[in-house]
């Protein structure tokens, strides 16, 4: 008996769906792909009830004749590639074709197309499936294309366990269509939310115009020009933070590898490695950059949602976005990439390390964006790249999160004894003598375990402050869609937030513990718990807010506190209260008696 099925094809085209169509912001992403794909001039994408209802995107881009119409919906069919070989130099977003019949596997599809040169354009209509049905029907409309998408998941009602509310599916379709805008500046695009236009970009192919249209004005007031270098082979402009404007976390990172946004590890390693000893630590710069390169130096198949990308040479690119972005917020000349240094990919089988002759800046060469008597003679060299072994180990070290080991405890007295208060050391940690040894108590993650058992059991809630004038934030679409779903949480903690629109929100009551200098970036790190909460290792999201919301209330590191302050403190670790922070840091370190003479060889 045979026990191996052969699955019909409408039944792998609704599996296959899944590795392309997650949520409607992957619908969002693969149709304004196709967009720019078809030389479109103005892209306008909208959607109602967080997409799941309805979505639309409209070009002016060159259409499609009736036959292609119907063809654009099997698997496997696409005009941007014909054979192996075009896979070694893909230069369009869109390739696999699997797209639309994806799409329209799990959803109801309206497609109306008109060619630049035909007189009338037609329709095809479908629904959970690439069966065309009635064909291709004669239409009147303006050339380009338009694509309406309904009822998506209506076939697959597992799928909507795993929605979102449809203010966060908006936002995640928001935040597809601006990474869109802003991989194409030279195009203009509106989004449509609801009724409501969102963003919109007049499409001059002005960088800063663009952000300041997508991400606002104090991200692009705070932004500074990467100048372009390279060469033909592999580039880099675009804009970088300031160190004085960085972020809690890393939304506001953009890369983009010839016009595709990606998601890179090694490429925020590098812009971080160059904020090295400049910015604090849990602070994070924002980028646009993007990169452009030789078709065949980059693989965007690897990942069927084709935002992750593998370089051929990864020391090489680590190396151009790091000495450019050093370069922009140093003021010197930015570590050069050229062609020499790279050998030719097919004879080349594996990536050598870029030649030490770029260890130095080329000498005589003008400071793009300053003055002009300023040259390369009157800076200081860049240091020498980094080597192959250690360009890994910062990846590592940058993205991998310390682990937290039961071996870590230290065991408290559950009686309180005799101690001694001897004072406070680096403005931090408490010193207490006792018979037998020292105690070093970290007064900042005590307080914020005091603070946070009190918040998680709405003791002692701290009193609200009404705020005379609101404080208006920019933290972005996406972390204020997060801030807005768990508003409840928010509210109970004493703070009364507004959606402001355009991703602001105006902050009108906080907590009286909360200095008003850190209500954005105390915002920006409730996002971000949001984010990270019901991860496995992580704290539940409602945990995860109430400690930031600790934290930011706690005594601060760094300043000598009245010695008064610390008497609830040292009783809480004394008694054995508090042991670690929420996050499971130890909050005391013990230094034997023993230790400290055998040190000083008294022992």
């Amino acid at each position: 008996m045979a026990i191996i099925n052969r699955l019909s094809p409408k039944v792998a085209d609704m599996i296959a769906a899944g590795e392309v169509v997650d949520r409607p912001a992957s619908v969002i992403k693969e149709l304004i792909e196709n967009s720019i794909d078809a030389d479109a001039r103005s892209v306008t994408a909208e959607i109602r009830r967080g997409g799941m209802s309805y979505m639309r995107v409209t070009d002016d881009g060159n259409g499609m004749s009736p036959e292609d119409a119907l063809t654009a919906f099997l698997r496997h069919a696409t005009s941007k590639l014909h054979d192996e070989r075009g896979l070694e130099s893909i230069k369009t977003l869109g390739f696999r074709g699997e797209a639309l019949a994806a799409i329209s596997a799990v959803s109801r599809v309206e497609l109306k197309t008109r060619e630049r040169e035909a007189d009338s354009g037609v329709i095809v209509t479908l629904e959970g499936g690439s069966d065309t049905g009635n064909g291709a029907s004669p239409v009147g409309c303006p050339y380009g294309t338009t694509i309406v998408v309904q009822d998506l998941f209506f076939n697959t009602p597992a799928r909507f366990k795993f929605m979102k509310t449809d203010n966060a599916e908006g936002a995640a379709c928001v935040n597809a269509a601006l990474r869109q805008a802003l991989s194409h500046p030279e195009l203009a695009f509106r989004m449509i939310k609801d009724g409501t236009d969102t963003f919109s970009t007049n499409g001059s192919g002005d960088v800063r115009d663009t952000v300041y249209a997508l991400l606002g004005r104090d991200f692009a007031l705070g932004l500074t020009d990467v100048p372009e270098n390279g060469d033909e082979t592999m580039s880099i402009t675009g804009l970088v933070t300031r160190p004085n404007t960085a972020r809690g976390n890393r939304t506001a990172q953009y890369f983009f590898v010839n016009g595709r946004y990606v998601k890179s590890q090694m490429l925020s390693a590098a812009l971080e490695r160059a904020f090295v000893n400049i910015l604090p630590g849990g602070r994070f710069p924002g980028c646009v950059l993007y990169i452009k390169m030789r078709e065949n130096l980059v693989d965007v198949n690897v990942h069927p949602a084709k935002t992750e990308v593998k370089f051929m040479f990864e020391r090489a690119v680590f190396d151009l976005v790091h000495y450019s972005a050093k370069g922009a917020i140093s003021g010197r000349i930015a570590q050069p990439v050229r062609a020499e240094h790279l050998p030719n990919p097919p004879s080349a089988p594996t990536p050598p390390l870029i030649s030490e002759s770029v260890s130095a800046p080329p000498r005589n060469t003008t400071l793009t964006g300053t003055e002009p008597s300023r040259t390369a003679q009157n800076l200081a060299p860049m240091p020498e790249p980094i080597n192959a072994t250690r360009h890994q180990e910062i990846i590592r070290e940058l993205y991998q999160r310390p682990e937290q080991s039961d071996d870590t405890r230290i065991p408290i007295p559950a009686q309180t004894p005799d101690y001694k208060y001897i004072g406070e050391a680096y403005g931090g940690y408490i010193i207490l003598e006792l018979p037998s040894e020292l105690l070093f108590i970290d007064k900042h993650a005590a307080h914020e375990r005091i603070l946070f058992d009190r918040l998680k059991a709405r003791e002692h809630l701290p009193m609200p402050q009404i705020l005379i004038v609101p404080s208006v934030i920019e933290p972005g679409r996406e972390d204020a869609a997060l801030v807005l779903d768990n508003l409840p949480i928010l509210e109970g903690l004493g703070f009364s937030i507004d959606d402001f629109g355009n991703g602001a929100l105006a902050v009108r009551q906080v907590p009286s513990d909360i200095e008003l200098s850190d209500i954005a970036e105390l915002i920006a790190e409730v996002a971000e718990s949001i984010r990270l909460g019901d991860r496995p290792g992580n704290l539940s999201r409602e945990d995860e807010i109430l400690s930031t919301v600790a934290c930011k209330a706690a005594i601060k590191l760094g300043k000598n506190s009245d010695p008064r302050e610390f008497t609830p403190l040292i009783a809480a670790v004394m008694s054995g209260q508090i042991t670690h922070c929420p996050h499971g840091r130890p909050v005391v370190f013990r230094l034997s008696r023993d230790t400290i003479e055998k040190a000083i060889k008294r022992k």
